[in-house]
């Protein structure tokens, strides 16, 4: 598994959200968002950026570039 895919599960886990949840909320289909977690897709800049936001940590964070979840 990918560094994003795992820090996207880990996210979503600590977050206590569904995947489901998380479709609903950022308007990324639930399959789409599955196929990202199960590091089978690399989503697009705008899905990133999305994904994100909703977790309120930095894009290097979450496609593993750095270990600071704070965005600057």
């Amino acid at each position: 598994m990918n560094k994003f895919a795992e820090r996207l599960k880990e996210l979503r886990k600590l977050h206590k959200v569904t995947q489901k949840q998380i479709s609903n909320d950022t308007s990324i289909a639930e399959r789409v968002y599955q196929s990202y977690e199960y590091g089978k897709v690399i989503p697009m800049a705008t899905n990133l950026v999305t994904l994100a936001d909703y977790f309120d940590v930095s894009l290097d964070y979450l496609v593993g570039r750095s270990d600071i979840k704070e965005r600057r």
